[in-house]
């Protein structure tokens, strides 16, 4: 029984460690501007630069209304 305890313990930690270590990435978070430029512009031919970086930011941004969702909402 304690080497159950001990094995769920471990295996609990270990995916909860790569976890948090996928999440943080390169410091930019999983999704960047310059990785969805390309999608946003196929998708928007019309909008400027800037209008493609403000339509990320208020999506994507600090205060943004896709944070921390999970993307629970388009399901």
């Amino acid at each position: 029984m304690k080497k159950w305890a001990i094995s769920i313990f471990t295996v609990a930690f270990v995916i909860g460690t790569g976890t948090a270590v996928f999440l943080q990435g390169d410091g930019d978070g999983i999704f960047n501007f310059d990785k969805m430029k390309p999608l946003m512009e196929k998708m928007h031919p019309n909008f400027s630069e800037q209008q493609l970086e403000d339509m990320f930011d208020s999506c994507h941004g600090e205060n943004g209304m896709m944070n921390n969702t999970n993307f629970n909402e388009m399901h």
